[in-house]
């Protein structure tokens, strides 16, 4: 299983080289870049530029982006609006869109392969529209993100509209069969266990996102400081046909030293090895 670290838990910090470099001293093979415009500012021609000549010099791949939430610098504290792709009104869905495609533009000189979008936002609810919506946003980011060589990754949230059992649904019935899913652990122990959520989605997983909690909120833990059932995880992970890249997506707000980290890093992704 390929060892991805977020970049998530740097968020408050501007993305440079050392934090990448201690990505890599950490164990990681590879990053998944998350493009927050505080962090990421992949509006930001010097900014990509920097990354790109980076991952030129360096062993560390860069597997995937993040698709942005919010399109300010401020995770919308400031009053921005979300980016969602499913959203009632016609106008935010297509600035919802404009976004994400703002931020794969940087595939074009980072050679990123697949991107991670969230459908929707958490109060999101399941219907027809649901289904249409999604269908629309995944067909259109798709033909932007084919010739930059990307691959889109639909995530289950905490919403009703991203269960495990509605992306399967939304995938079946669009024929997204170039559409895979990167299952969100935290988020299915909070919603369906991560064991029925592994079930259902079978080997449409190509990516897990890492992380734990106590089962009520979002906590994004480092494994085992939640009630995740780690070992048998794993295990039922690894006996998929095409073992998923595990991408370690902890709090950036958890209080520890950056001199810490490599080795609580190497810890989490040995619970996979």
């Amino acid at each position: 299983m390929l060892r991805v670290l977020s970049t998530h838990l740097f968020l408050n910090h501007r993305l440079h080289p050392g934090l990448l470099e201690l990505a890599e001293r950490s164990g990681a093979q590879a990053v998944e870049i998350f493009a927050a415009r505080q962090h990421f500012d992949y509006t930001s021609r010097e900014h990509v530029a920097e990354l790109a000549e980076w991952f030129r010099s360096n062993s560390l791949q860069p597997f995937s982006m993040h698709a942005p939430l919010y399109p300010d610098r401020e995770m919308g504290r400031a009053g921005a609006p979300a980016v969602n792709v499913l959203h009632p009104d016609k106008a935010r869905r297509i600035d919802a869109m404009d976004e994400i495609k703002r931020a794969l533009e940087a595939a074009e000189h980072i050679p990123l392969r697949n991107l991670v979008v969230h459908l929707g936002e958490r109060d999101d609810e399941w219907s027809p529209r649901t289904i249409e919506y999604a269908h629309t946003a995944l067909e259109h980011l798709g033909a932007f993100a084919r010739p930059l060589g990307v691959s889109l990754l639909v995530e289950n949230l905490l919403s009703e509209a991203t269960t495990p059992e509605h992306l399967v649904l939304i995938l079946q019935m669009g024929h997204l069969t170039n559409v895979g899913v990167c299952l969100d652990l935290g988020h299915a122990n909070i919603t369906v266990g991560t064991a029925d959520a592994i079930r259902t989605l079978g080997d449409r997983i190509c990516t897990v996102h890492v992380h734990d909690n106590h089962g009520m909120k979002d906590e994004h833990l480092w494994p085992g400081g939640g009630t995740i059932n780690w070992p048998a995880t794993a295990k039922a992970l690894q006996a998929l046909g095409t073992p998923p890249a595990t991408v370690l997506e902890i709090s950036s707000s958890l209080p520890e030293a950056h001199a810490t980290l490599p080795d609580q890093i190497k810890e989490a992704f040995a619970l996979f090895e």
